[in-house]
C-alpha cells in the first residue's frame, strides 16, 4: 500500500479515534532520531538479512488472539519452520518463546512484553519498532537497547522511518510481508474478535479478557485492511482462523 492510498485510511483512523497527527509526527520524530544515532536498517537490508536468507516468498505472521497458542503448536507440528519467515506482532513474541520458537522479524510500538522482545532481538529477531503519537515514552525508553531496527510511522514517512500502511501490529506486518515479497502469507492468532489475551495486555494477569471498545474498533480496522489486501494485492492469505490444519 503506498503513502497516498494509507492516507485515505490515516485521515478516517484520526477522525475515529481522535488521534493526533501531531502527536503521531513528533513521535514519529523521536524514532528517527534515535535510530540516525544509534543506527538502523533499511527494508533492503531485511530482505538480504531475513528473505534472501532463508530464499523463500512463504511467511506467518502471528498475532496475539485467543487462538495462538494452539495455532503455534499446530504449526510446529504440521509444517517445516525453516521453509517460512516467521513475522510476529508484538506481545505474540511471548507466546512464541514460550513453545521455543525465536521469530525472524519482531512488529511491535513496544507495548508488549519488552523483556521478551528484548531476548528475540538478542538471539537475532529484526525488530520493526513503530511510531504514533501514545507510544513516544516507549521509544525513548527502548529503542537505543534494541539491534537491527527498522523504524516506522503511521503519518508520513520521514528520514529513516517507512510506512507500508497498516494499523495494528498484527496487520501492519502483513503489509511488511508483502513489501518483502510475500507470495503467501499464514494468519496465526488472528482471530479479528471482542477477547484479547494475556498476550496483547501483558499487564493484565487473566489468559483472556474481554476487549475494550477501543480495542475491538482497532481489530475491526485491522479485519478491515485485511480484506482490503485480499482484494487488492496478489497475495495468498490463509487465516487458520478459518480452517483447521
Amino acid at each position: 500500500m503506498n503513502y497516498d492510498e494509507w492516507e485515505l485510511w490515516y485521515e478516517r483512523i484520526l477522525d475515529d479515534f481522535k488521534f493526533s497527527k501531531i502527536d503521531d509526527e513528533d513521535s514519529a520524530s523521536l524514532l528517527n532520531q534515535i535510530l540516525n544515532d544509534e543506527g538502523f536498517i533499511t527494508i533492503e537490508d531485511l530482505k538480504h538479512e531475513v528473505v534472501d536468507f532463508k530464499n523463500t516468498d512463504k511467511f506467518i505472521v502471528f498475532g496475539a488472539g485467543p487462538s495462538i497458542k494452539q495455532h503455534i503448536i499446530n504449526i510446529r507440528e504440521n509444517y517445516n519452520l525453516d521453509d517460512y519467515i516467521l513475522v510476529v506482532a508484538d506481545g505474540a513474541t511471548t507466546a512464541l518463546l514460550e513453545e521455543r520458537i525465536v521469530p525472524d522479524i519482531i512488529v511491535t510500538d513496544l507495548d508488549g512484553n519488552m523483556d521478551d522482545i528484548l531476548a528475540s532481538n538478542y538471539r537475532n529477531s529484526y525488530i520493526v519498532v513503530h511510531a504514533h503519537g501514545n507510544n513516544k515514552h516507549l521509544i525513548a525508553e527502548y529503542t537505543s537497547f534494541l539491534d537491527n531496527v527498522l523504524g516506522t510511522t503511521q503519518s508520513k514517512p520521514e528520514g529513516c522511518l517507512y510506512n507500508f500502511g497498516g494499523f495494528t501490529d498484527g496487520d501492519r506486518a502483513i503489509f511488511l510481508s508483502i513489501d518483502l515479497g510475500a507470495k503467501s502469507i499464514i494468519l496465526a492468532g488472528m482471530d479479528f474478535g471482542d477477547i484479547v489475551t494475556k498476550y496483547s495486555r501483558p499487564k493484565n494477569q487473566l489468559d483472556l479478557m474481554d476487549a475494550d471498545d477501543i480495542k475491538k474498533r482497532k481489530l475491526k480496522y485491522a479485519e478491515e485492511l485485511c480484506n482490503w489486501i485480499k482484494d487488492n494485492v496478489d497475495v495468498e492469505l490463509i487465516n487458520l482462523c478459518d480452517k483447521s490444519l
